[in-house]
């Protein structure tokens, strides 16, 4: 196995690992270390049922349902379809930056996402490196920004808890202790305790700071393609593509306890 960075401001490649097998305890602790020092994992040419990509995923988290989309699953209840056929959700349409299910009190931590099909043009996956976004800001922006909260609302009403959580804009991660910009500019309304004019001004610095290109890394998707990041390091957004061509991905999800 061999585990290549990128020339982002996040991800690795990881070659020459088979994971429809059963991984040794070494193999998952270096795997493990690379996920939450890069925060985004990208294998190529795996061939992966349900079973196997539930299994995988132990490794990094404990997959359960998607929390508010029951219809679109696999086989397996961890599994959600992510495609435009008649099977999945999201279709063909672009998807803005976000982070998962931030707009539930117990957010979405590691998504890990297999392609099983995909267009030839359009679709591809862009992520932001939110760790390395915090570590170069100015010392006054980051004090600034210290303690404060934004609520979340999804677009669709039904998604939504009775009131919105509220979530820090400075996270620190749980099992690293590295700090990171957590943010979702496709969900966030207000940032708590500010006036209307403070809290747009912090919303809008947000959304156009973390999506400089110097943050982003881009995928484009292969069928056999699997990759995995962590929710509270990263936002992702996706392009849009021909509704005549078929993409179709599996998902697995943790969320927060």
């Amino acid at each position: 196995m061999t585990i290549q960075p990128t020339n982002s401001a996040l991800g690795a490649i990881v070659q020459d690992i088979d994971l429809s097998q059963t991984r040794d305890s070494e193999t998952v602790s270096e795997l493990q270390n690379a996920f939450y020092e890069y925060s985004l994992l990208i294998f190529s040419d795996q061939t992966l049922t349900e079973d196997e990509q539930v299994c995988f995923s132990k490794h990094f988290c404990n997959p359960e349902p998607h929390p508010t989309n029951a219809k679109n699953r696999g086989a397996r209840p961890e599994i959600t379809i992510i495609s435009n056929t008649d099977d999945g959700a999201l279709g063909n349409a672009e998807v803005h930056f976000h982070a998962d299910l931030i707009f539930l009190p117990n957010p979405g931590t590691v998504s890990i996402l297999y392609c099983a099909e995909t267009p030839t043009q359009g679709g591809d996956t862009y992520w932001t490196g939110n760790s390395t976004a915090y570590n170069v800001l100015d010392d006054d922006m980051k004090q600034r920004l210290e303690g404060l909260e934004i609520a979340y609302v999804h677009a669709r009403p039904e998604y939504n808890p009775p009131e919105p959580p509220r979530h820090p804009i400075v996270l620190t991660h749980p099992d690293t202790g590295r700090k990171s910009l957590y943010f979702s500019p496709n969900h966030a309304k207000w940032v708590e305790g500010l006036s209307k004019s403070e809290s747009d001004e912090t919303i809008t610095f947000l959304t156009h700071y973390l999506t400089q290109e110097k943050f982003i890394h881009c995928h484009h998707w292969q069928p056999n393609d699997l990759v995995m990041w962590d929710n509270r390091s990263t936002m992702h957004r996706r392009d849009s593509f021909d509704n005549a061509q078929r993409r179709v991905m599996k998902r697995t999800q943790a969320v927060s306890k």
